[in-house]
């Protein structure tokens, strides 16, 4: 087999390599005053900018590098319906009418994401051709079946497909079976976060990059956030850096996880012929989650839980190309032309949240996993909330924050673990 890294540095991910409509805006250099001030610009913070400029509210958002440089430019681009945490625990955990709710808007997630790409007509390679949950071995069809069943009970289209479809669907004979959800789909993830964020200026929004937030405070009357160069005053502020709060939080209240991916060159025709021939996208049931797709050229993505940006980089390169090779036998001749890794907010629950931050203001955060469709779910909520709407409307109830003080070890828990089975991954067979 030939298999290598390629020579040439590589992009800081495929995403932004292969970005065809970057957004590009000013830093923000003056003192001004709005409705509402936005810290972060992601899928949550971009989605509430839209929403709240296309309802006529003067809106800002601050963005500390460029649009999309945490996770929303980072993650695989699967746009999922639900969290990965099954729907009978999402209602144990909330209490069934709160549970419900949030269920019920987050497996509409897709339809407002897709529907959002074709009203702003983004260029960022949607296909809706659905997702497969892959098992690896009995224990996953167990799992996927009770997931299965908590679908059906709540009359979601999805399919437990037996192993020789998924060989078909996939082009790899290591599945014992899958979950296909025909909801789900997926897209170039920094495009969408460009098309969300000149959609919003188009509707009136001001978004200045390469402004970090240095601080925010409540002076009684107004919010203040403060740059190095300016300032904003705002009646509202909504807080969406997730996973990547820069210290703007004292407290931690969610677990930064690592996902590191790596992408092939095009495939060949021929390569391409036998692999996802219907487009979706996919990840397995290991205990150390892995997931694969490919993109309009013809990628092959290969993605799992770890970090490409610390020591353990050569380790998951090791592991993606053992896992392509079990995977895909087929693909003899390949290069893996990027490595990137993104963030991940794990919270406690495993459920995204609306916290109070104090007068006036909500913090948005720990998607675990599912951020393309819940933060956009959340980013709309927080608009509405923003302009008033009935709490009792919202997908979430807007609480406290609660925090974890194990977090960072959790933390270092989950990123020593990850480069511990992706170093003995696929050697003991997994």
């Amino acid at each position: 087999m030939k298999a290598s890294i390629a020579t040439a540095k590589p992009a800081p991910s495929l995403w932004r390599a292969s970005t065809s409509n970057a957004f590009a805006s000013p830093t923000l250099e003056a003192q001004v005053t709005t409705d509402v001030v936005i810290i972060g610009g992601g899928y949550s913070g971009l989605s509430a900018a839209l929403h709240l400029a296309q309802q006529g509210v003067d809106v800002r958002l601050l963005e500390a590098h460029d649009i999309g440089f945490g996770g929303s430019g980072r993650n695989v681009g699967l746009v999922n319906a639900g969290l990965w945490l099954p729907p009978d625990q999402v209602e144990a955990q909330l209490g069934l009418q709160a549970g419900r709710k949030l269920n019920q808007a987050l497996a509409a997630a897709p339809d407002l994401v897709f529907k959002l790409i074709e009203q702003h007509q983004m260029d960022c390679q949607p296909v809706r051709n659905g997702t497969l949950h892959c098992a690896n071995n009995r224990a996953g069809v167990a799992d996927l079946k009770r997931r299965l069943a908590q679908q059906q009970k709540r009359h979601a289209p999805v399919q437990l497909l037996d192993a020789s479809t998924v060989k078909t669907r996939t082009g790899s004979s290591q599945f014992t079976g899958a979950l296909f959800d025909p909801r789900a789909g997926t897209i170039q993830p920094l495009e969408y976060a460009f098309g969300l964020a000149h959609a919003a200026v188009a509707a009136g929004a001001y978004i200045y990059t390469q402004s970090p937030a240095l601080s925010y405070q409540h002076d009684g009357n107004q919010w203040c956030v403060t740059t190095a160069t300016g300032s904003i005053s705002a009646n509202q502020l909504i807080l969406a850096t997730n996973a990547y709060d820069l210290n703007l939080t004292a407290t931690p209240h969610h677990t930064p996880v690592h996902f590191c991916q790596f992408a092939t060159q095009p495939l060949s025709p021929q390569q391409r012929a036998s692999i996802l021939p219907q487009g979706e996208g996919c990840w397995d049931t290991a205990k150390v989650m892995s997931s694969f797709r490919l993109d309009n050229e013809a990628r092959l993505i290969i993605g799992g839980v770890g970090c490409v940006e610390d020591a353990g980089k050569q380790t998951h390169l090791n592991w993606a190309h053992r896992q392509l090779k079990a995977l895909f036998p087929q693909v003899t001749d390949y290069q893996f032309e990027y490595a990137w890794s993104g963030c991940i907010a794990m919270t406690p629950d495993h459920l995204p949240k609306m916290a109070h931050l104090g007068p006036q203001a909500v913090s948005l955060y720990g998607y675990s996993g599912r951020g393309i469709g819940p933060a956009t779910v959340l980013g709309k909520a927080a608009a509405q909330w923003a302009m008033g709407a009935d709490p009792a409307s919202l997908p979430v109830a807007i609480t406290l924050p609660k925090a974890d003080y194990f977090a960072p070890i959790k933390a270092h828990y989950y990123n020593t673990g990850a480069r511990l089975a992706h170093w003995v991954g696929r050697r003991l067979g997994e």
